[in-house]
């Protein structure tokens, strides 16, 4: 029933694995690694491999205070511009892919979660309810744990055919966890989460190729974010209360799901006691320096939700039909997401995610106005742009404060008289002065395409 994935078996860190990229990751990911390890602390290995938590304050990301509370981080500027374009690239990979963004509120009525069975499977979990007043009998609401009983509310609120089936729903939505806090840390385990999720309300001879559509657009994004997977698991469920009690339905949803990890041709290996208490699910498992593994994207099957809510299509037969609900996230929450690239890259991104994409660097107060220009012309181009001058300090001294920065144009007296830049490249490349324009437009190109090469042979 399982396959077990190709994974790396040296016990060195990702960077330095052996051969050409045995581990599934590719040079640049390697060569990323190594540049980023050798700013890293060196006592030992797990030390020397990046740490979201350190890196994510030193290049200014995001924070945390204890006034706010554990687990509850604030994102910095630098940080808050990661966040968006990701968010913005998954909505748009989204919408291409014929979902519809909906919002939902954070809270919901305590009979939402009962109803849903998240109160009685995954109250441990949940912050404790807020009571409306204070008369007796007094309305009680929850900080939602999940999106789902959201999203079948909105489906039920609407009639439906079978010709508007499948109906794919997608929000990035907050939603809340009651972490102890002995296991909070970083960005990886927060109480307040930002999640991309989707629900797809389909028929069943639809489950899988949407199950199928949904790992290609994972597998997509991740090409985008220049990340692997470490292994791929079928969640099944254990022993233990925790598990809706319905044997019928968890044999249909484990079936749906080996189908749809055998007809893809991915390797995963069957775990028990990993499932959601309603049903089966697909998890993308991605691994850190050490190799500890967490959960990023998920696939799953419910049965139990769309009957709960007593969901409903009219077939082409005239009569009701139940639909099946299939959850799906691509990064799963923006926060492990963003610690997980943190680590990958150590800060230095795929150019179209980076903070500061480009940085200006003219050699002498003379080139200033001609470096102001190129800067607006980046901002023309929607590109961010930072302008480092003299002021700063030698030349030498700011290409090694924007190390981590994609590209570096510098600008000497030759060049602010040809309306040309001389291009440094983050991975050591040297391009030589070429004109300012046709390079803005280049960057401009590769930026948008989503990749992770930081310049084309064209």
């Amino acid at each position: 029933m399982s396959r077990r994935a190709d994974r790396c078996s040296d016990p060195k860190p990702r960077g330095e694995c052996p051969g050409a990229s045995p581990c599934g990751h590719s040079p640049d990911v390697h060569r990323r690694t190594r540049d980023v390890r050798r700013y890293a602390p060196t006592s030992n290995e797990e030390t020397a491999m990046p740490d979201h938590r350190k890196l994510g304050r030193e290049l200014g990301l995001f924070d945390t205070d204890p006034l706010i509370g554990a687990g509850l981080p604030y994102w910095l500027p630098d940080g808050a511009t990661v966040r968006h374009t990701l968010e913005e690239y998954i909505r748009d990979a989204e919408r291409r892919a014929g979902y519809r963004h909906v919002y939902s509120p954070v809270l919901g009525k305590r009979e939402l979660y009962e109803l849903s069975g998240h109160w009685s499977h995954y109250s441990d979990d949940m912050f404790p309810p807020m009571e409306l007043g204070t008369e007796p009998g007094a309305e009680q609401v929850v900080l939602r744990p999940s999106l789902c009983p959201h999203h079948a509310v909105i489906y039920r609120s609407r009639a439906h055919s079978y010709r508007e089936l499948p109906l794919r729903m997608a929000e990035l939505g907050g939603m809340y966890r009651s972490e102890l806090s002995g296991v909070l840390g970083g960005l990886t385990r927060v109480r307040a989460i930002q999640l991309n999720d989707a629900h797809i309300f389909c028929t069943l001879d639809q489950v899988a190729d949407e199950a199928g559509a949904a790992l290609e657009l994972i597998r997509r994004a991740y090409a985008a974010l220049g990340i692997a997977p470490a292994r791929y698991r079928l969640s099944l469920p254990g022993p233990g209360g925790k598990y809706v009690a319905a044997p019928g339905m968890w044999r249909r949803s484990t079936a749906l799901l080996t189908d749809v990890l055998d007809r893809s041709g991915l390797p995963y290996e069957a775990e028990e006691g990993e499932a959601a208490f309603y049903g089966p699910k697909i998890d993308v498992q991605v691994a850190d320096g050490a190799g500890r593994e967490s959960t990023l994207s998920t696939v799953q099957v419910d049965f139990h939700q769309p009957e709960r809510f007593d969901l409903h299509y009219i077939g082409p037969d005239g009569a009701r039909h139940r639909p099946v609900m299939v959850h799906r996230s691509i990064i799963g929450s923006v926060e492990r997401a963003v610690a997980h690239l943190v680590e990958e890259h150590g800060g230095a991104f795929p150019a179209w995610l980076a903070p500061t994409q480009l940085v200006v660097l003219p050699i002498s107060e003379a080139e200033l106005e001609r470096a102001e220009e190129v800067v607006r012309r980046c901002e023309g181009l929607g590109l961010r742009a930072d302008l480092a001058g003299p002021e700063r300090g030698s030349l030498g001294a700011r290409i090694r404060e924007y190390r981590l920065v994609p590209y570096q144009a510098v600008i000497g007296a030759r060049e602010a008289g040809e309306g040309q830049v001389a291009l440094r490249l983050r991975d050591g490349r040297r391009l030589g002065p070429q004109p300012a324009g046709e390079a803005l437009a280049r960057i401009g190109a590769l930026v948008r395409a989503h990749g992770t090469e930081l310049w084309d042979a064209a």
